[in-house]
């Protein structure tokens, strides 16, 4: 076969109109592959089948259009999340009420967190959708940050219900690592821990000696960087440690204040308000395992739809990934009454002063 299109490429440069009529004989993906081998002129490609370049210019415009859509979904509500994160940041900076409360504080953190793993997820996202390959010294600190902010989302879950539980039953005498002014002894090391896993995902890969930080270029995602069965199966070991430690954490907590809802009888109020936050967080806990229902969720849009694979992918991003990061901190946010009026002063542009909370 391979002598055969030899002797073609010469009939093909010696006539031209002989070389049409062979082409046409043979089927079209050979023809296709032909030209693009010899390098023959635009003209005569486009001569042989115009109508095979006219769908390629077609499929790249909607591939364009599409690229737009997304972008222009994704951008205007990642600027919406940022101006409220902006705005509860500011109230947190201001009011010393906050400054002095560890629940506050916590939730501070998770709010900066957050705000990094969804500004490094976007970046990818418009890598991948734009179909940029970056060299590893900038695609490894982008996924660095965007695994671990997302590993860090659910210790710093588990760190507020245990500061309900701890507030609850150690009113008088909290210890000093969960009072406000020590409560860096407890965030730090979620910090730590939450970015030491993907150091250690990333340094167990086996990695091509060609491959260079500086000049090796590839597609930003975690599947194409580590891309090695032991990574896989590491990552998900550790996700699944993660969530499930966090999740008996947040159960734990529930379960023994629920028992102490049902033994006291004076304050009853406050705890049964732990009670619901607690409860809240283990939603917020939900909200952040829909990333794990991708792979299921990818398998049944392929069976019912014929959607491409880019589209798929965005759905699932949009829905499973982004938009519960842009809920989470909101519903606490709105929900706690201390936020909630200062949040309403703040987009009604007031200028009356706060009233102390306490009296």
């Amino acid at each position: 076969m391979h002598s055969f299109l030899k002797v073609m490429c010469k009939v093909f440069k010696q006539e031209y109109h002989s070389h049409v009529a062979m082409g046409v004989c043979l089927q079209r993906n050979q023809v296709q592959a032909y030209i693009m081998e010899h390098d023959l002129n635009i003209s005569v490609k486009t001569e042989i089948y115009p109508e095979m370049f006219l769908h390629k210019d077609t499929m790249r415009s909607r591939k364009l259009f599409s690229v737009i859509v997304k972008v222009c979904v994704v951008i205007p509500l990642f600027c919406v999340f940022l101006y409220f994160i902006a705005v509860m940041l500011q109230i947190f900076a201001s009011h010393k009420q906050f400054l002095d409360t560890s629940r506050y504080i916590l939730f501070a953190h998770m709010l900066i967190n957050d705000t990094l793993q969804i500004l490094s997820s976007v970046l990818l996202f418009l890598c991948v959708m734009s179909q940029v390959k970056l060299p590893l010294l900038f695609c490894v600190p982008m996924l660095f940050v965007s695994t671990g902010t997302f590993q860090n989302t659910t210790l710093i879950l588990a760190a507020m219900s245990l500061e309900r539980y701890v507030s609850i039953f150690y009113p008088l005498q909290r210890p000093n690592s969960w009072r406000s002014d020590r409560i860096w002894i407890i965030i730090l090391p979620l910090w730590i821990i939450s970015f030491t896993f993907p150091a250690i995902e990333f340094s167990i890969g086996k990695h091509s000696p060609n491959v260079d930080v500086l000049s090796t270029n590839m597609l930003c995602k975690n599947t194409v960087i580590n891309s090695s069965p032991i990574q896989g199966l590491y990552r998900l070991a550790v996700y699944v440690l993660f969530f499930a430690v966090v999740g008996v954490i947040i159960l734990f907590t529930y379960i023994r204040i629920v028992m102490e809802t049902r033994k006291m009888r004076q304050d009853r109020a406050s705890v049964s308000k732990a009670m619901h936050t607690v409860l809240l967080h283990g939603f917020q806990l939900l909200l952040c395992l829909l990333a794990f229902t991708l792979p299921i969720s990818e398998t049944l849009i392929g069976l019912h739809t014929n959607w491409p694979a880019e589209d798929v992918t965005f759905f699932n991003y949009f829905c499973f990934i982004l938009m519960p990061r842009f809920l989470s901190p909101l519903i606490y946010g709105f929900r706690d009454q201390n936020l909630r009026k200062h949040i309403g002063n703040s987009f009604l542009c007031c200028s009356k002063k706060d009233k102390p909370f306490f009296k």
